[in-house]
């Protein structure tokens, strides 16, 4: 029988600079593609931006993608890269 595996984000580090654009550096598991993937996604005004979770350049799955996205999104919004 197999396990099921989830997708895995970890934010490795995190910079902001004098701009107020906040770097984070993270890597994980895309559950659907079954690799590890390592990347940068920058926020400015508080909106995500990157290849890492580009709907056209991404190297993730999909569904990676999203969960990337919305876990960076809500790590953000409460305050954990200030």
């Amino acid at each position: 029988m197999y396990e099921k595996q989830n997708h895995v984000l970890n934010v490795i580090d995190f910079k902001t600079t004098q701009h107020n654009t906040i770097f984070v550096k993270v890597a994980g598991y895309d559950a659907i593609l079954g690799k590890e993937f390592e990347g940068e996604v920058k926020f400015v005004s508080g909106m995500p931006f990157g290849d890492l979770i580009h709907h056209q350049r991404s190297s993730l799955s999909p569904d990676s993608r999203q969960f990337v996205r919305e876990n960076l999104l809500k790590r953000y919004n409460a305050g954990e890269f200030n």
